[in-house]
């Protein structure tokens, strides 16, 4: 499997002096940073709770001893989520899924207040799993409200549209879980929640990005429109650990359980 593609057109120089940069690999990235207390460890592997994000973190180059942690966080059987990967997981673990993505930045995104936006809470977290279930944006559990920002729009009481921050890196935040209701579709609820929750990144300094499916050409356009611009192509797998774990753990040992990163 390739890597990722880098966009190399001279717009953004965005790599640091030694060729990398936080959002070639952001799981890694936000959890050994801005999101440090959220990350479980157990040898090079981050991951956050799985009732916040589904994304495991692997070193850019793993090796056979980071699987075998990677497999130890998550159990015989168990499943890890990555982004921006380069590796292919071990013949012997189960794809369950793999999809073609892209990394798009901010270049110039008009940000304002969206009015009748509200601040959304853990108070909020029923409706939002709900507005998920019936939009499907991607993964957002019953904790990722702790991430970042998230803000709705309510229509008669009822929560219709939200976005918010899922990654923080240093310097960077991601914009996700940009989701509305079929019923109030073509209004410009997801543009007007985009451009808000942009404006209290950029309001702090840091910068917005965002992923999406390579194959949502719409949305890719639309957030095109709105002033991002591609960066990278990547992709998104999921994984089941092999119900015989793999030994060889080159991290805490033995069966002992992940501790929190530090």
């Amino acid at each position: 499997m390739s890597a990722p593609e880098a966009v190399t057109d001279g717009t953004h120089p965005l790599d640091t002096m030694d060729g990398t940069h936080p959002l070639d690999n952001p799981v890694r990235a936000a959890l050994s940073g801005p999101h440090a207390r959220f990350a479980e460890r157990r040898g090079r592997i981050l991951r956050y709770p799985v009732d916040v994000a589904p994304w495991v973190a692997l070193p850019d180059v793993p090796e056979a001893g980071d699987w075998a942690d990677a497999a130890a966080l998550a159990g015989p059987g168990g499943a890890i989520s990555i982004t921006a990967f380069r590796e292919p997981p071990p013949d012997d673990w189960e794809t369950f899924f793999h999809v073609d993505g892209v990394q798009l930045v901010d270049a110039g995104v008009v940000t304002e207040p969206f009015p009748g936006a509200v601040r959304l809470g853990p108070a909020d977290v029923p409706e939002m799993l709900a507005l998920v279930e019936r939009t499907r944006p991607g993964p957002f559990l019953p904790r990722t409200v702790e991430l970042g920002t998230y803000l709705g729009i309510r229509r008669e009481g009822v929560l219709v549209a939200m976005a918010g921050e899922r990654m923080l890196l240093p310097g960077w935040s991601e914009i996700s879980a940009v989701c509305t209701d079929v019923s109030v579709r073509g209004q410009g609820l997801g543009t007007g929640l985009v451009r808000a929750v942009a404006h209290e990144i950029k309001e702090r300094g840091d910068t917005p990005f965002l992923h999406a499916a390579a194959e949502n050409t719409g949305a890719v356009r639309l957030y095109e429109s709105m002033g991002f611009t591609l960066r990278r192509r990547t992709s998104f797998l999921g994984a089941l650990v092999p119900k015989r774990r793999p030994s060889g753990s080159s991290g805490s040992g033995g069966d002992g359980p992940a501790t929190a990163a530090r």
